[in-house]
């Protein structure tokens, strides 16, 4: 991804340690440039190798991200106002769901409006799972195209760091 995430790629970026399966997108337009967006982490789960790292994922993820006001202003501080963030079990997996206001689209992984078309531009390493948006690749990038009569922008993808070496986090949820 361009910028590997929003929300929970803080956690990434903060323990480096923190992945998912996928993640989707949806975005609700209320204006040319501003909406609410609404991002599902799939499948999260930590690459820790040691028990130290381990709890500094758990703690990441339950206490900084799911219930920490500090998240909040961090996020505020990138032009995202969360309304929600949600931590639930789906399909017998530990889903995250984060969801927020902005003025700003381009705080949504960066997707830009020119010309009376949304686009995201991504490497063409990145994988799209789906879109309601057209695909447009070429040897420098991979884009997402949306023309404005769209008021709901949908995307999902891989994330682009995986690792077979994963520790569950879904039995420590009933304990936060």
């Amino acid at each position: 991804m361009k910028k590997v995430l929003l929300v929970l790629i803080t956690a990434v970026l903060f323990n480096g340690c923190l992945l998912f399966q996928k993640v989707s997108y949806e975005i609700t337009l209320t204006g040319k440039t501003k909406g609410h967006a609404e991002i599902t982490f799939h499948d999260i789960k930590s690459d820790a190798i040691g028990n130290r790292e381990f709890e500094e994922d758990k703690t990441a993820l339950f206490d900084y991200m799911l219930k920490s006001d500090d998240f909040v202003l961090s996020q505020a501080d990138e032009g995202k106002e969360i309304t929600a963030r949600n931590l639930f079990i789906e399909d017998d997996k530990l889903t995250g769901k984060v969801t927020y206001n902005f003025t700003d689209i381009s705080t949504v992984e960066g997707i830009q409006y020119q010309d009376g078309f949304y686009f995201l531009t991504l490497s063409p390493k990145d994988s799209i799972i789906s879109t309601n948006g057209q695909i447009v690749t070429s040897k420098e990038y991979k884009r997402i195209l949306w023309d404005n009569t769209f008021k709901t922008l949908k995307f999902e993808m891989l994330p682009d760091v995986t690792s077979s070496d994963v520790r569950d986090l879904k039995p420590f949820l009933k304990d936060n």
